[in-house]
């Protein structure tokens, strides 16, 4: 059988995902990741590193392997961190979760694993992969998670057809609950432990709190915009392209709105937010339609379906758009029907992918909300995730 080491995170899916590979004969490694020193940031009783390291210690000592831990976190801080103050600085919303797996988990982690000799990694993701042969060339296919409310293949929507080829998901099969069962019936630490929640490998932070360190606070307008203005701006600029038109953002100026409150920085706001404006006195919340960094101003519209909120197409620049299954890429000028989300547990869209000499436009069947630069798009056939790329 395989050498495997396993990133045991101390919580459940990753401790039952080891004990189901020494149940398969694998010979089996214990690595924990340390991503996180700062703890002033944190939430202190939610989802501390020095905690889930214990426990992912007491899990390997109950499995009988071998568990040792590794600091990652100056890749961590130079390559997830850094992007994520980058990103809210430009009024962009990144995904640090998707950018974790691909720069971290799948990358510093899995080559630490191999130089222990190891043949594969594996993670407790919700998801699955499987193995075809085409022209005599083997192809890896990402799958969505056996459980549906646990799916988590959007998170690895980055990942390559070599960091598949090592990489083992041993719970993808299975649903949470059973999980859960299985940890229980091995007496596992993990058990009955909460999910963690919060940015990969840091824990529930204060986004706001986070951001300050690097960016800081600065005063601007929050200005209301009508929603026949938001109406109207998304026919503004049209052109004959209508692939191009319907991927096109909206701009505002202050003018098309009135000033209702005041805010400490529009890098600390992101589209479709509701949270976080104080101001009073709508019929209904606001939400935030868009933010402008120039001119540090938060545009906002009442209600959850205010039509600055949705359109139907993104756009992904040509040298932002990944396919996992290479194979299937489209050409200039072709199409491709496909299934697409832009963020973990939003439900699979009809969309179509036209492929550009600039790069990927994505057109929904249905407008999608808070569409926002810096997210993930990724598409979909049958279950399989072929693909994504950054929205520009």
């Amino acid at each position: 059988m395989a050498k495997v080491v396993v990133g045991l995170s101390g919580g459940v899916d990753s401790s039952v995902a080891a004990h189901l590979l020494i149940e398969q004969g694998h010979e089996v490694i214990g690595l924990f990741m340390k991503n996180w020193h700062d703890d002033s940031v944190t939430i202190s009783d939610e989802c501390p590193w020095l905690e889930d390291s214990n426990d992912a210690m007491l899990v390997a000592d109950k499995l009988g392997i071998p568990f040792q831990t590794v600091d990652l976190s100056e890749q961590y801080k130079d390559r997830i961190v850094n992007y994520m103050f980058d990103e809210y600085a430009r009024g962009r919303t990144p995904n640090p979760d998707v950018l974790c797996n691909r720069e971290i988990k799948f990358d510093v982690f899995m080559d630490i694993a191999m130089n222990l000799g190891a043949d594969f990694v594996a993670t407790g993701h919700y998801c699955q992969k499987d193995t075809i042969t085409i022209d005599d060339q083997q192809v890896h296919r990402l799958i969505s998670g056996a459980d549906s409310n646990k799916d988590q293949s959007y998170f690895l929507c980055q990942v390559s057809q070599d960091q598949l080829a090592k990489t083992l998901f041993p719970i993808g099969h299975l649903q949470k609950s059973e999980v859960r069962e299985i940890a229980a019936s091995q007496d596992l630490i993990t058990a009955g432990k909460k999910d963690s929640q919060g940015l990969c490998f840091i824990g529930k932070v204060r986004l706001p709190d986070f951001l300050q360190q690097q960016l800081k606070p600065k005063t601007g307008d929050i200005v209301e915009v009508p929603v026949s203005v938001s109406m109207h701006k998304s026919m503004t600029g049209s052109s004959d392209d209508e692939v191009v038109t319907l991927s096109r953002k909206r701009t505002y100026e202050k003018t098309d709105g009135q000033v209702k409150g005041q805010h400490q920085g529009a890098h600390y706001f992101t589209r479709g937010q509701r949270r976080g404006l104080a101001v009073g006195g709508t019929v209904e919340p606001l939400f935030v339609i868009e933010t402008d960094v120039e001119t540090n101003t938060i545009y906002v519209g009442q209600g959850k379906d205010h039509a600055g909120l949705y359109r139907r197409g993104l756009f992904i620049a040509q040298d932002e758009v990944h396919w996992i299954r290479p194979d299937l890429s489209i050409m200039v000028g072709e199409t491709m029907d496909v299934m697409a989300r832009i963020r973990y547990r939003q439900t699979l869209e009809p969309a179509t992918l036209h492929q550009r000499e600039e790069g990927l436009y994505v057109i929904f069947d249905n407008a999608q909300s808070a569409i926002s630069s810096g997210q993930f798009a990724a598409w979909y056939q049958d279950g399989e995730c072929l693909g994504s790329g950054v929205i520009a």
